[in-house]
């Protein structure tokens, strides 16, 4: 009897068939369209991944927006699809969304970040207030993952856990809150420029200053095939939990098949000192 296929094995599978069938592909003048083409590198290193995880389509490049925009709809369908599947290991009533809606203070719609929409509404009408704010309030997840907060019979099922004594302000309690819990924000950036990687660690830490309550996971999601790039947003700590790269077994053994060894040596410390994982990580990481 045929072993059955692992699911986070057929969805990783599935995301880069999704991506081989969008977003990532090989353009008329041979240059991968997650690469730079003025970088040669680049170039070798997206070629050899595309070797390894499957077939492109041959499509020209995408408009910078529109390749953004179709890699977070594929990495919340595959976040959804392996996410979604662990409710025995995080139960709950999950919701995974790309972006979070209502415009630029779409995040006030989570608890911990409620008190951003009265914020933002004194800083509308004060520019003195507004000039000393800044934009610091203003975060813009890609995909988020939030949970419904639980009626009393959802903890009493079992066994009485709750009453109209105890537990008056905690969030998870619909009674005490009709809002949204924010559970993780996931950047995704299709390839890396300086630029893109600050935009991310900049929103990293909005959400680290600005919550009330508990932090959500802090995840960044990347195709850029250069390891110094990569490095230049997963090395460091505080703002972000941890990078993972859309092919990040197939990253590395293109670098070693290439003779890259500085290239092999930084991906390792990445991994090695937990900045750098796998997409196949994700999934796991999130029910934590």
């Amino acid at each position: 009897m045929a072993k059955k296929e692992a699911l986070l094995t057929k969805a990783r599978k599935s995301f880069h068939s999704a991506l081989l069938n969008s977003v990532l592909n090989v353009d008329g003048a041979g240059v991968p369209t997650n690469a730079d083409k003025a970088n040669r590198a680049s170039i070798a290193i997206a070629k050899g991944i595309i070797a390894r995880i499957g077939v492109h389509n041959g499509s020209e490049r995408l408009a910078g927006q529109s390749s953004g925009n179709q890699f977070e709809a594929i990495c919340a369908e595959y976040i959804r699809g392996t996410f979604m599947a662990l409710g025995h290991l995080r139960p709950g009533k999950w919701t995974v969304s790309k972006g979070v809606g209502g415009g630029r203070m779409g995040i006030a719609r989570f608890e911990q970040y409620a008190h951003l929409e009265s914020l933002a509404n004194l800083a509308a009408s004060t520019p003195e207030l507004a000039a000393a704010l800044g934009s610091d309030y203003l975060i813009k997840p890609d995909v988020v993952i939030y949970r419904d907060p639980e009626p009393d019979d959802s903890f009493n099922i079992e066994a009485p856990i709750v009453s109209d004594h105890e537990a008056l302000h905690t969030g998870l309690r619909s009674r005490n809150n009709d809002m949204p819990i924010l559970h993780a924000s996931i950047s995704c950036k299709w390839t890396l420029r300086s630029d893109r990687a600050q935009n991310a660690r900049s929103e990293g830490l909005n959400l680290v200053r600005n919550r009330k309550g508990r932090l959500p996971h802090i995840t960044v999601i990347t195709g850029e095939p250069t390891p110094s790039r990569i490095s230049s947003i997963a090395l460091g700590t505080g703002d972000i939990d941890h990078v993972y790269h859309f092919a990040l077994h197939e990253l590395l053994d293109t670098v070693k098949d290439l003779g890259m060894s500085d290239a092999e040596d930084s991906i390792n410390i990445m991994v090695q000192g937990k900045r750098l994982r796998d997409i196949s990580d994700l999934p796991l990481d999130l029910i934590v």
